[in-house]
This record gives C-alpha cells, sequence and structure tokens, in this order.
C-alpha cells in the first residue's frame, strides 16, 4: 500500500459522497467512493483499503450485510460506520460486529479528517487497548458537555466493547442516563460498575446521591485524583 492510504466511501448520497471525498483527498489519502453494497464489494476484489466509510441504510445490500463481509475479505481495515441522528441501536449493532468507529450526520470534514487520521495512525503501531479505551471515555465526557448524548453513549458502549471489566465505562453510562432524567437505568449502570469494583469511588457516591433524599451533588465521572482506575479494583 505503500505510505498513500487508501480509503473506500459506501453511502447512496451523492452529496454525502462529495462532501467526504472533498474533506479526506489529499496527497497523503487516495479516496473512492461505492454508490451500494454491490458496488463496494466490487472494490474490495480489486483493491485493499485502511479506511471504509460506510453508510448502514443503502439500497439493495443492508449495511451490515456489508459489514460482515468486509470483515471476511479485509478484516484489517478500519470501517467507520456512517448514522442518521436517532439510529444508535444500529451504530452499536454495528461495533459489536467490527465497526471501529462511528459517524454521525451532520459532520464536520475537520472532524472526519482527524477520525480518519487516528484509525490510520492506530494501524501503524502496536495496538493500546488500555489508551483507547481511556480515549473513548474522554470524547464521551465531551460529548456529554456539549449535550449530544446518543454520541455520548455510543463511545461509552465502544469503551464496553474494549475492555468490559473496567468500572469507569459503567459509571459514565449512568451518568448519561442521569442526564437523560433516567434514574432508574442511572442506578443500575452505577451498580453494573460497583460489581465489578466495589471500591469504585464515583460509582460509590454518583449510587449514594442517586438512592437519598433530597438529592443533592454533582455526578462524579471520574476518580477525585483525575487518573485512571485499576481494572477489577
Amino acid at each position: 500500500m505503500g505510505n498513500t492510504a487508501r480509503i473506500l466511501i459506501v453511502d447512496d448520497e451523492r452529496s454525502i459522497r462529495l462532501t467526504l471525498v472533498q474533506a479526506l483527498e489529499s496527497p497523503e489519502r487516495t479516496v473512492e467512493a461505492a454508490v451500494n453494497g454491490e458496488e463496494a464489494l466490487l472494490y474490495l476484489e480489486r483493491e485493499r483499503y485502511r479506511v471504509i466509510l460506510l453508510d448502514l441504510r443503502l439500497p439493495g445490500m443492508d449495511g451490515l450485510d456489508v459489514l460482515k463481509r468486509i470483515r471476511s475479505k479485509q478484516p484489517e481495515a478500519a470501517v467507520i460506520i456512517i448514522t442518521a441522528h436517532g439510529s444508535i441501536d444500529a451504530a452499536v449493532e454495528a461495533m459489536k460486529r467490527g465497526a471501529a468507529d462511528f459517524l454521525q450526520k451532520p459532520f464536520i470534514p475537520d472532524e472526519v479528517r482527524q477520525q480518519v487520521d487516528r484509525l490510520i495512525t492506530r494501524q501503524a503501531g502496536p495496538p493500546d487497548m488500555v489508551a483507547d479505551y481511556f480515549d473513548r471515555l474522554a470524547r464521551a465526557r465531551q460529548l456529554m458537555a456539549d449535550d449530544r448524548l446518543n454520541e455520548a453513549e455510543l463511545e461509552v458502549r465502544a469503551a464496553i466493547a474494549l475492555d468490559p471489566d473496567r468500572p469507569a465505562a459503567f459509571n459514565l453510562m449512568g451518568a448519561i442516563h442521569e442526564q437523560r432524567q433516567d434514574p432508574l437505568t442511572a442506578i443500575r449502570e452505577y451498580r453494573a460498575a460497583l460489581a465489578l469494583a466495589p471500591a469504585y469511588e464515583p460509582a460509590q457516591r454518583n449510587l449514594e446521591r442517586l438512592t437519598s433524599w433530597p438529592r443533592s451533588g454533582r455526578i462524579m465521572l471520574e476518580e477525585p485524583t483525575g487518573k485512571p482506575e485499576d481494572k477489577g479494583k
């Protein structure tokens, strides 16, 4: 593949394809675009790709079926799922099936470039699952601050998929449900965090606050020291 990263876009909307091509094409990146799943499979037969941006809602072959074929034919390719607002369940399912990341419409070209470059850089070096786990949580906290809770939930679910034995992601999922005014689900997530690490202070404090009356205090998102928690402690 040389020093040029080959990227494939699979989307039936012409405006989306053009926007992504313009955002990503550069001397370091070669970008191609397919209008549906069948055409994408033809591209996969003749080229190998570093990153594939895949819309789940395609005419003809379903996006999840295309993802399955990509994972079979080119498992080394990082797949970014393109999602519409409100399609969080489908995006979560795609990430369970091997997608590396997601991109929610409408998107900002600079964010797309950063997302793709991050995946290419990750491929170039040895995997660091712990660093990626906490990077996901950091992105989720920023999205929560911007009240983009669906996107924050996707980041947290991706972190859980990377390492389901750490409490921080479950605690953060509880905080997301609190922001949605869903205390019962938040309590369940805090308890899941404590089942993994009974001494994990953020979940302890959040659960105590949420089950006391009157409720007071703020949601705790991480350890008071700001340091990542020790796995399983």
